[in-house]
């Protein structure tokens, strides 16, 4: 356990290199380490001196000790982006919500580098009017332009189904392509393939697959995870070329419940090997429900976290040995957050003693 100095219930994590974090949460919390966790330095409040300290901050994208955006997420304008370059001392609104019915659940940018860290993003919102509200900057996330229109079978949402903000993970980037998945009425992942047939004529074609996890309305899917296959490539076609998000060979892992009954390990965790047309759900679960999961490249494993406790698999999602029975929200190894303050650093010794 670390000394957060905050009782905010923190939501967002996201760890650069294990030494360099930023954490984030309710009542306009910001926080950031450079010394791994040792120290939590409480940063400046975005708008503090009109509303900030109401803002509740699901998801924190940082890419080194001074530049980070975070994502607030509530009903309408209360869901916005704030930008700092000079170490949380000061932070620049870039974007509030359009849709004064919209709530924000995610925001991921595509790994780049050098001048390119951080310039390619994508913000996705639960459903307005039926579809998935989704943007996507070029520069920086100085300027954000929707993007559902241009793939409506991506964006259409069903009756009642939604996304969750649990812990900024129900939407992750593969291949540099948005993939989520989502919950309420029903559980699905939902990701994109580009068919190229005849030069240059392009065709979008949706990719998705039912997720066998607990659905309801305050149930599904809350967190996705791939361990990628950098061998995987697409089998080849001589009628077109296709570009698909993930492969044959890719591990998914989706995890999720219903929060309401966090005890409950009853379709809590799917996995899927397939870019997620196909899912399956675990042998055994996780014990409880989980908002957030993700794999260890230097660890070998999966860790999975929820209001309940942390599990871990060897056998990619599908069984789970619990860890511990901390109360969590979210992971960005080796950091996890949950409420109070919540903060902690895994240490790999623990991994000799799961049950």
């Amino acid at each position: 356990m670390q000394n957060s100095g905050t009782t905010a219930s923190l939501r967002g994590i996201d760890s650069v290199d294990g030494t360099v974090a930023w954490a984030s949460g309710t009542n306009g919390t910001v926080l950031k380490t450079t010394d791994g966790g040792a120290h939590w330095q409480q940063c400046a409040i975005p708008d503090a001196a009109t509303d900030g300290t109401t803002l509740d901050f699901r998801g924190v994208q940082a890419w080194d000790a001074t530049t980070a955006i975070v994502m607030a997420s509530g009903p309408g304008e209360k869901s916005r982006l704030y930008k700092t370059t000079d170490g949380c001392q000061t932070w620049t609104h870039l974007f509030t919500n359009p849709d004064t019915s919209g709530f924000w659940d995610g925001l991921q940018f595509i790994a780049g580098a050098g001048g390119d860290t951080g310039r390619i993003g994508y913000l996705i919102g639960d459903p307005v009017n039926g579809k998935f509200p989704e943007f996507l900057t070029f520069d920086y996330g100085k300027t954000w332009t929707a993007i559902a229109g241009r793939h409506p079978e991506l964006a259409s949402a069903k009756s009642g189904e939604s996304l969750f903000a649990a812990s900024n993970s129900s939407m992750i980037l593969i291949r540099s392509s948005p993939f989520f998945v989502t919950g309420g009425s029903t559980s699905r992942s939902r990701t994109l393939e580009l068919h190229v047939k005849h030069d240059p004529y392009i065709q979008f074609n949706f990719v998705g697959g039912s997720i066998p996890v607990k659905h309801g309305q305050s149930a599904g899917a809350f967190s996705v995870a791939a361990h990628l296959d950098p061998d995987s490539i697409s089998a080849p076609d001589a009628a077109k070329f296709i570009v698909r998000a993930s492969h044959v060979g890719d591990v998914l892992v989706a995890v999720g419940g219903d929060y309401k009954s966090p005890d409950e390990s009853v379709g809590t965790c799917a996995f899927s090997v397939d870019g997620g047309a196909r899912w399956t759900a675990s042998t055994t679960p996780p014990h409880g429900y989980r908002s957030t999961v993700q794999w260890s490249e230097a660890l070998k494993l999966w860790i999975t976290a929820g209001t309940n406790g942390s599990d871990i698999s060897r056998d990619d999602g599908r069984t789970w040995q619990p860890l511990d029975d901390g109360n969590w929200n979210a992971l960005s190894l080796p950091f996890i957050v949950g409420p109070k303050g919540r903060i902690a650093r895994l240490s790999p010794a623990a991994l000799l003693f799961a049950k």
